[in-house]
């Protein structure tokens, strides 16, 4: 393990003029770490019944010893070879359980020694609360796995389940059967792992036979061999199974590559989906191909769903879907009736059609001919079931936005379907919000519905004056809504889970500026808290915030949340220096880009992820100022990308400096992802910031060449736009100091690590102050304490030197 260096400066460092050099681990100042280890809320998982909780403590952040364990990247999938799972670094550390009608709290005995929980589950019944534990095993990775554990509610006692470990590559590797009585699993299959030889057998060879163009995105961790494919297929590998609460365990099949499994609510048959080979060296495991099935609890097949190739790309544009059968699932209320959707377009958004999708359903024993359920004229995105006469199917079409939900009748499919809600994803003051599920006595969600066909609804509650989170009684028959809650200020209460189907009970989360957020009961007027998180950071408890609003230069109405350092007054102490973070959005109308967005009566939270950790240095900090970049009508937002950034950023700007809290000249901007790249444009194309903090970016679009964020044209078909929105290729005006940190092992797609690089080579090379700060072993987030307190402490030093003691 690197060791922590304390000693030497970042300041130094900065100064030092080394080409290249393996640094060691860094250390912010005190007050920056203080907020790294603050201690964390714990996770809250209410019951079905909804009178009980769960609570599990999330520890500290991870260390690098815990984030450089092994680890495979394979078919697009990262793989912890000692524990046959999907790779993690942080865990549950203890777990309790909670009493919602008094709050009374009980520790859970027979925990397993240092618990490092990954999933929780409660049985269907609530008379178990099921939970994985990741073993590490020895010092050599001997007896490391994923084990099965469930809690006695009632006795408050914990015990393993069986002996076998799961394989949890795919998912968490275990789920309730509907009885409550056991689970079914995917388990570790056993044998020797293929180890690489190192040496080549041949070359890689992939080849193209012409067709219809396609959109093949830039994935990470792709297989690049044979060699890849079969260890891929060794751990990736499992046996279905079911196993009873006393452990015994009942094989399914044979092993297979199960990338999934749900039972059916009579408990009756499995829905499958398993990888087949020919796999590919193009695509992730997610576009292998596939069987889709249906199989009986001894493994026969009962029926085929759909039977899938392996799928390079799909058509040119974001509203493009997969030909055949997709969305497979069980329709929730109904014993054991399997529900699809099949694309009648082949799946192409540029063909004129009038319906773009059908949505199906059969019913076992599968023998019948398929029920048309819904005819859509744009995408389906998802079913909320409610019984036989009240299903709501939605619709969407990202093109224009538009979405829309339908009342249908499984029951009685030849009924038209009834209109119950359109609107635009982006017009957030139009949402109706969401209809509120609940558990069935099998565990399967379903709509809470009331009497005379009324629904409930919760939602973000967007309006001019922020978010308002609200509870609705909604009548499909009349259209007309009872509001039964509304987050009022001085505080911002979210609707958690609704405790009755009435919707006069409901767990609430409540928070104020001062006030870190905490659960409570609500009743009416009548609130009561069951749980008192302190507040994290009591020396930050007096930050100062402020939502503001401010316009650009074309009339779009911009907002962001302004905050200041404890006990600063801007008439005694003037401006200081500023940093603001951003990422901006893509909007079709420019009414949608001026709405509010977030609440003055947010807690004043302050972490290390995001800016506002540099209040504890004295700096002034924008968060989440818009950047909305518009797209009128037929137009493409991106291509007047770079001059609406620009006008965002010099509104920002001008308002902070209007308002005397921020000095013109120590102002830096930075972001992450998406907002590092606007970072580095805003770096080319301007001269408003003197530094640029960016992590993770993409900064040349001809290596995202088949769409990137919401662009969904192809760089072939839109090179103007590729080319003039890479800060790549406007290197040599970037003349304030640029920082990009970025994960050695970045697995988001678009964002390689060799993007960070180049920026930094080329800037460099045309002569620019700039500084890269590559962190071993992390990926597109950051995970170990060493990593994210050297991101703090290069920010800072970066921020120090360049803005706060910069030269007018």
């Amino acid at each position: 393990m690197t060791r922590l260096n304390r000693a030497l400066p970042i300041a130094l460092a900065l100064l030092a003029a080394f080409p290249a050099a393996h640094a060691e681990y860094s250390m912010p100042p005190a007050a920056l770490q203080a907020i790294v280890d603050a201690p964390r809320a714990p996770a809250l998982f209410l019951g079905p019944n909804r009178d009980v909780a769960g609570l599990v403590q999330m520890p500290s952040l991870p260390s690098i010893v815990e984030v450089a364990q092994p680890e495979l990247k394979l078919a697009g999938v990262r793989i912890n070879p000692r524990t046959y799972a999907a790779s993690r670094f942080s865990f549950g550390s203890n777990l309790m359980l909670m009493n919602v009608a008094d709050a009374k709290q009980v520790q859970v005995s027979g925990l397993p020694k240092q618990l490092r929980l990954a999933d929780v589950a409660w049985s269907p019944d609530q008379r178990y609360l099921a939970f994985t534990h990741v073993s590490v095993g020895d010092a050599n990775g001997k007896g490391a796995g994923v084990e099965l554990w469930v809690v006695d509610v009632a006795a408050h006692k914990a015990r393993r389940v069986g002996t076998q470990q799961l394989s949890a590559v795919f998912n968490r590797g275990f789920s309730w059967l509907p009885d409550s009585k056991g689970f079914i699993v995917t388990l570790r299959t056993g044998g020797v792992a293929p180890q690489p030889s190192g040496i080549p057998t041949g070359p890689v060879i992939q080849e193209s036979k012409g067709g219809p163009a396609r959109q093949l995105r830039t994935y990470q961790d792709l297989l690049k061999n044979e060699e890849d494919a079969k260890i891929f297929e060794h751990y990736a590998t499992a046996q279905l199974a079911s196993i009873d609460l006393q452990g015994k365990v009942k094989a399914i099949g044979a092993p297979a590559i199960i990338t999934s499994v749900t039972v059916s609510p009579n408990g009756a048959n499995l829905l499958t989906t398993t990888v087949q080979r020919p796999f590919s060296y193009a695509v992730p495991v997610s576009s292998f191909a596939r069987r889709i099935e249906v199989r009986d609890f001894g493994g026969k097949l009962v029926h085929l769903v759909a039977e899938k190739p392996v799928e390079e790309g799909l058509p040119p544009g974001n509203d493009a879907v997969s030909v055949g059968a997709r969305s497979v699932s069980w329709r929730a209320d109904a014993p054991a009736t399997l529900v699809w959707a099949e694309a009648q377009d082949g799946g192409d958004p540029s063909k004129q059609v009038d319906i773009r999708d059908h949505v199906y359903s059969l019913a076992a024993p599968f023998k019948a001919q398929p029920t048309l359920l819904a005819k859509l004229g744009s995408r389906y995105s998802g079913v909320r079931w409610g019984r036989g006469d009240l299903a709501l199917i939605t619709e969407y079409w990202w093109k224009t936005r538009a979405l829309k939900e339908w009342r249908v009748r499984p029951d009685q499919p030849e009924a038209a379907a009834e209109l119950a809600f359109a609107y635009s994803s982006e017009d957030r003051y139009n949402d109706p919000g969401d209809p509120v599920t609940r558990p069935d006595a099998a565990g399967n969600q379903r709509l809470v519905i009331g009497a005379n066909d009324t629904l409930l609804l919760k939602g973000e509650g967007a309006s001019p004056e922020g978010d308002r989170p609200f509870l609705d009684r909604y009548s499909l028959a009349t259209r007309s809504k009872e509001r039964l809650f509304h987050s009022a200020a001085p505080f911002y209460e979210n609707v958690v889970s609704v405790l009755d189907n009435d919707g006069k009970r409901i767990l609430t989360t409540r928070e104020a500026p001062t006030e870190r957020p905490n659960y409570y009961v609500r009743e009416g007027e009548a609130l009561r808290a069951i749980t008192s998180f302190p507040h994290p950071l009591p020396q930050l408890k007096d930050v100062q915030k402020e939502q503001i609003r401010y316009k650009r230069a074309d009339g779009v109405d911009l907002t962001a949340t302004l905050m200041l350092p404890p006990k600063y007054d801007v008439k005694r102490d003037g401006p200081l220096p500023m940093l603001m973070w951003a990422y901006p959005a893509e909007f079709k109308s420019a009414a949608a880009a001026s709405q509010t967005t977030g609440s003055p009566y947010h807690f004043n939270a302050v972490s290390y992820w995001g800016p506002a950790a540099f209040l504890a240095m004295g700096y002034a900090v924008l968060d989440n100022p818009s950047f909305p970049i518009v797209g009128q009508g037929d137009a493409e937002p991106n291509d007047t990308y770079v001059p609406q950034l620009v006008a965002d950023a010099e509104a920002a700007v001008e308002e902070v400096v209007k308002r005397g809290v921020a000095d013109r000249h120590r102002i830096a901007v930075g972001g992450h992802s998406y907002g590092a790249f606007m970072t580095g444009n805003l770096l080319a194309h301007t001269r408003l910031f003197k530094a640029g903090i960016a992590r993770s970016g993409a900064y040349n679009r001809t290596l995202t060449p088949f769409g990137f964020q919401s662009e969904e044209r192809i760089f072939w078909k839109a090179k103007d736009t590729y080319q003039t929105m890479s800060p790549f290729n406007n290197a040599e005006k970037i003349k304030d100091a640029l920082l990009l940190i970025h994960g050695e092992q970045d697995n988001n797609p678009g964002t390689f690590p060799v993007q960070s690089e180049r920026m930094f080579h080329a800037v460099k090379g045309l002569g620019g102050t700039t500084r890269l700060v590559m962190l071993p072993n992390e990926s597109h987030g950051y995970r170990a304490r060493e990593s994210i307190m050297t991101m703090l402490a290069e920010t800072n030093a970066w921020l120090d030197k360049y803005v706060k003691n910069a030269k007018q």
